[in-house]
Order: C-alpha cells, then structure tokens, then sequence
C-alpha cells in the first residue's frame, strides 16, 4: 500500500529540514571555536614582534591582559625592612598570558651564558645562565671575578618595552642597566649575596621581575662584624640563628615585581635558593642603575 501524503505537508517539512541543516552548518563554522592550545597562542605572541605587556599607571599588569580584578592587579605590599630600607612586591606586575609572551621572546633569543666564577678563591660554574645589557660608556660590572659582555638595548627591543613598562611603574627611576637570570631546573640557584658593588651607590633600587616558574626569594640581616669569622676578613659560612623580624620570604610568580630599595643592599643579603620541585624554567630580570 502506498501512502501519498499531500503536497503541503512535504513542502513544509523539505523547508525545516533545510533550515534546520544551515543552522547545523552555521554553528559548526561560526559559534564553536577551533582548540588552540595556550603554548601555540603564548608563541604567536612572541613572534608578532608586539608588545604583550599590559600594565596601569601604578604599575599592575590587567588592562588588556587575563587579569579581572582591576584592585588585586594594582596591590602593592610594602615591607618595611628599619633601617631605611624596604621591599616592594607586585604580584601581578604583568598579566598572566602577557608575561608568557615575554618567557618564550627571552626564553629563546638572548644569548645565555654560564660564566666560570670564582667563589671563596675556588673556580665553579655559575649555577645559572645569565645576560648583560647597559647603556653605552657606564662603568663594567664585575662580580665573583666575572666580568660580563655588555650588550646594547638596541640587540633586543623587547627589554626597552620592559624597563618602560618598569619605570612608569616606579615614578622617579632611571634604570639604565640590566642582569637576567635564567634558572632552568630547581638545582639553579643563587647563594646569599647583597648587590653592593660601589658602581651602584649606597642606596641602589633595583627591580626584579619574575617570569615562568615561581620560585622562593629569601632576604636575612647580614651578621654583624662580631658574629663573622675572626680574621678571615669574611662572613661566617655558618649562619647564627636569627629572629623573625630578620627574616622575610617573597614567593616570585610568573609576572610579579619585587622592588629593593634604600640600605637594602647594605644591611641584607638575599637568595634564592635551590627547590626540587621547581622542574621548569624561570627568568629574572634585575634592573640596576650604574651611577
């Protein structure tokens, strides 16, 4: 038997039949995105050639960026260390997908070294890669019996981007030099140190920014010359146990800023130490002023 069904009944269902296979189409093509993962998006942006840092005039990172609380991207939390000296930490100095930018640019175009110093009058590989750049004619930084290749901002412009990013935030600072860091396992490190060579003055700022895994910075009051070694002429190797107050610890994100500011260098030492945790890379960059 067959069934004969009237023209206006399959004249109106061929009509939703098509409409119903364009919206099918159109949805497909036009309102479900393609999966883009964040490594090839973070590396567009790297390789555009533009400047991913977001930042606002007190210095957070947010406008533009992943950052959606406008109040938390601006936090400053101000330490105050006595003596006139004091830490400034910026925990989202940069926003998140912007600062991945700026890891994977300096990740894979500076040239990183890793120098052979000289450590208590013994040679040692420098348990970190690291870089130099400053400004033509300034005095050479020499550190551990190292002296380091200065090279021109002009190499890499993406730097002059972050120290002006860097200096908007810091009103009144003139940073016309640059050590970066490069600590690519947990097994990097850096011992106690204070930045208190002569070339920096006696109350340096120097600005820190964190890029790729956090790490732990840790800042202690130097031993008083009673408490160091008799005669050696240097500091204990054994550190004297200390109070609270004398110690500070800063956990360094991806994208944060950490400001040392004035006796700082002179009164403190800071490191960061090794962390077995810690299996990517992480880049600082530390601006300075050479006077």
């Amino acid at each position: 038997m067959v069934c004969i069904l009237p023209c206006c009944f399959i004249h109106r269902n061929f009509r939703l039949l098509v409409l119903f296979t364009y919206f099918q189409k159109s949805a497909f093509a036009t309102h479900l995105p393609l999966h883009r993962s964040p490594m090839a998006s973070r590396l567009r942006l790297a390789a555009s050639g533009e400047n991913p840092i977001t930042y606002s005039k007190s210095g957070a990172g947010g406008e533009g960026g992943t950052e959606r609380n406008p109040e938390e991207a601006r936090r400053r939390e101000v330490t105050d260390l006595g003596g006139g000296s004091e830490v400034v930490h910026v925990a989202r100095f940069v926003a998140r997908e912007a600062a991945w930018g700026w890891f994977d640019y300096l990740d894979k175009r500076i040239p990183w070294t890793r120098p052979t110093i000289r450590v208590f009058g013994r040679s040692a590989v420098q348990p970190r890669d690291t870089c130099y750049v400053a400004d033509e004619g300034l005095t050479d930084l020499r550190y551990s019996g190292h002296q380091p290749h200065a090279h021109s901002w002009d190499e890499f412009p993406v730097l002059k981007d972050i120290l002006n990013a860097v200096h908007e935030a810091l009103p009144g600072s003139h940073f016309n030099s640059l050590l970066l860091n490069r600590y690519k396992t947990g097994s990097d490190y850096v011992s106690w140190h204070a930045d208190d060579e002569p070339l920096y003055g006696p109350t340096p700022e120097i600005a820190s920014v964190t890029f790729g895994c956090e790490r732990e910075f840790l800042l202690r009051k130097k031993l008083t010359k009673s408490q160091a070694s008799p005669g050696s002429g240097e500091v204990a190797p054994k550190r004297l146990k200390v109070s609270a107050p004398q110690q500070h610890s800063f956990l360094l994100k991806h994208g944060s800023l950490l400001v040392m500011r004035g006796y700082t260098q002179r009164d403190w030492q800071h490191s960061v130490p090794k962390r077995a945790k810690a299996s990517s890379p992480r880049i600082n960059l530390t601006f300075r002023r050479v006077l």
